[in-house]
């Protein structure tokens, strides 16, 4: 597939190629080669299951051809590749040796390998091989000598017919064990079929209309499905250990079908894996003795700025991102915002108001800036103090109150006199509530109208 996206420019030809190399990648067929790539001087295809030598024939300068490691029976359709000089079927399932006959017409091979296939273990088959090819140097690495050839041809005729014996016992035995192994896979998806029926899932349900309590539903939702994935995970685990514990012989239908079992267990772990991360478990926001963690799962830059009133998050949301994929929430202690579901939190450091609070979007950043008063920064009433409350300590307020005690006792300069009296004006404001001062003066008395009721506050 790699190389079939690689040829997708230039009407789906690569000129310049010449070195294509689709060793060990589970390749079952040969196919668009010869159209893509006609300018192939050495293909490389060992270790796939390739079943059959065809569309090759096209590569007119093709000079080497591995094929070992293959599910290969029959050598053929190679006439074309005029140029061909090495030819590799090492370790295959070529047991028609005769079908050598067909690289005559290849006038350059001068190397073969057709060790490790059932033709090799005929009686006198190197000597049919070299009998039959002429042009040929090498066979299964070893030189062929000059003396060996007249030998061969000498002994020709006599050792033809028991290779023809020997190929027509091998294609019975082939022939059984094709017929052994379909009726082996018609079995397999007759059981697969049985137990794909039984409910979407391998097991039947009753009484769906039942009703069922929330936390009753919970668990009888919850415990089958870690019993099934158990159950699952089980029958998985045995059925491999099986399979890999199972005796077979070396054949094509049992290196497929190894394939086959090496893909199903591999969809099996990436669902298994899938489900995994889709079964996130949500992340601990608060403990569960009320301590709020700080998280950003969103895992997005931020900063934070505490000044005497407020305190100040910027986050640097992605500008091009829908507000309405953010969700603020401010507590008294710890800020939290959902940013497409994905939770950010963090503790402040100090005790904030949260109905004050405000968050806004940065127009030229697409930042969000949450502004956070601290609690007590501002005195009821709109009045200001000179100081805050919450930042002023005992300290400095004993500090002021000691003051304008020792204020009197001091001889102080008449010019410098009114600090002291507006320290006192203060003063007298701050317990003026306490106080009560004449609240009975301020209605108009001469209104015969008026009552006094005591219950009611004064007007300041």
């Amino acid at each position: 597939e790699g190389w079939e996206r690689n040829a997708e420019h230039n009407d789906c030809v690569i000129f310049s190629l010449e070195e294509l190399s689709l060793h060990q990648q589970e390749i079952e067929r040969l196919e668009h080669i010869d159209k893509w790539c006609r300018d192939l001087k050495i293909l490389y295809l060992q270790n796939n299951l390739i079943g059959k030598i065809e569309n090759v024939s096209k590569l007119k300068k093709l000079e080497y051809l591995n094929l070992a490691l293959n599910n290969i029976e029959k050598i053929e359709n190679l006439e074309g590749c005029e140029e061909l000089a090495k030819l590799d079927l090492t370790v295959n399932f070529i047991g028609e040796l005769s079908s050598i006959k067909t690289l005559k017409h290849n006038i350059h091979l001068k190397e073969l390998f057709l060790m490790g296939n059932p033709c090799a273990f005929f009686d006198h088959y190197r000597e049919f091989v070299v009998a039959t090819l002429p042009q040929l140097k090498w066979l299964d690495g070893k030189e062929i000598e000059p003396s060996e050839r007249i030998k061969a041809l000498q002994e020709y005729s006599v050792i033809e017919p028991q290779i023809r014996e020997q190929e027509k016992d091998h294609c019975l035995k082939r022939a059984k064990l094709k017929e052994e192994a379909q009726r082996k896979h018609q079995e397999e998806d007759k059981n697969e079929d049985k137990r794909s029926n039984a409910g979407f899932d391998g097991r039947w349900y009753t009484d769906i209309n039942a009703t069922l309590s929330s936390s009753e539903s919970k668990d009888h939702l919850q415990a089958p499905d870690t019993e099934e994935h158990n159950t699952k995970k089980l029958d998985n685990s045995e059925d491999d250990l099986e399979f890999w514990n199972k005796p077979c012989l070396f054949t094509p239908e049992s290196r497929l079908e190894t394939l086959r079992h090496m893909e199903k267990q591999r969809k099996n772990q990436e669902k298994l894996s899938e489900r995994k991360k889709k079964v996130k478990p949500p992340r601990t926001l608060i403990t569960e003795d009320g301590k709020a963690l700080n998280v950003n799962e969103p895992k997005i830059d931020f900063s934070l700025k505490d000044n005497e009133k407020q305190i100040i998050l910027d986050l640097a949301v992605y500008r091009y991102m829908d507000t309405s994929l953010i969700n603020v929430d401010v507590q008294p202690t710890y800020v939290r915002v959902m940013i497409k579901g994905k939770p950010f939190q963090l503790v402040l450091p100090a005790e904030v108001k949260p109905d004050s609070s405000s968050a806004k979007r940065s127009q030229t950043t697409g930042h969000l800036v949450i502004c956070m008063p601290k609690v007590g920064e501002v005195i009821t009433g709109g009045q200001r103090a000179f100081t805050s409350v919450k930042t002023t300590s005992d300290r400095s307020r004993e500090h002021i109150n000691t003051r304008s005690k020792h204020m009197e006792k001091l001889e102080v300069d008449p010019s410098k006199h009114s600090f002291p009296d507006v320290t006192n004006i203060v003063q007298e404001k701050k317990h003026t509530p306490g106080r009560r001062p004449e609240p009975k003066i301020l209605p108009s008395e001469e209104d015969p109208t008026f009552e006094d009721n005591p219950e009611v506050p004064p007007l300041i």
